[in-house]
């Protein structure tokens, strides 16, 4: 049998789309989530790797962007596939060298709209709501140099009503992403 197709989750925040990836491959013999990488100190996505039996390594901005630390430890992982899970830095041109259209991250709305630099969880909603969109959704796509301009690997929509507030919206777009996000990690990294 083939060794399994490895991939390491970065996030920055809370960690429950890395907890649904994790979950959706755990038991599998031809996907392994082989760590979880934050880059908030106290950022609960460390707890939910510990809960979930996967190493959680903390790296700070300079680990990103001087030292190469994070990619040296990529490497050390032997990592396959780099899936961002609610990070929220650009990702360094070093790491999209070593990977190349093998770094995938989702955002919460229907690109181009409401991406690049800023436009990340409620803000996002907050536009959308404010603009008075009939619909929005999230958007799963291969990460380049820029905030969200990578190719769309898919989009999934949902409606916005006039009675949708920014946290209605984003419950909204939390069960798309639960449900769409594993499923195209899963078909993306297998079609390679």
């Amino acid at each position: 049998m083939s060794k399994p197709i490895r991939l390491a989750i970065l996030g920055s925040g809370n960690g429950t789309n890395a907890q649904q990836i994790s979950e959706y491959f755990a038991g599998r013999d031809d996907v392994q989530v082989v760590s979880i990488i934050y880059n908030v100190k106290d950022a609960y996505i460390a707890q939910r790797a510990r809960n979930l039996g996967i190493e959680a390594r903390y790296f700070g901005r300079k680990d990103f962007y001087e030292t190469g630390a994070v990619l040296d430890y990529l490497r050390q992982k032997q990592a396959d596939w780099v899936i961002l899970a609610g990070f929220l830095w650009l990702v360094p041109q070093p790491i999209l060298d070593a990977y190349p259209q093998r770094v995938i991250n989702i955002h919460p709305a229907l690109l181009p709209k409401y991406g690049g630099k800023g436009m990340y969880g409620h803000h996002v909603h907050e536009a959308v709501v404010a603009a008075g969109e009939t619909e929005s959704g999230i958007t799963i796509h291969i990460v380049d140099e820029n905030y969200d301009r990578g190719t769309i690997l898919e989009q999934a929509r949902c409606s916005v009503t006039k009675d949708d507030t920014p946290d209605t919206l984003a419950a909204k777009i939390h069960l798309l992403e639960k449900e769409y996000f594993p499923r195209v990690i899963d078909r993306t990294i297998h079609a390679c």
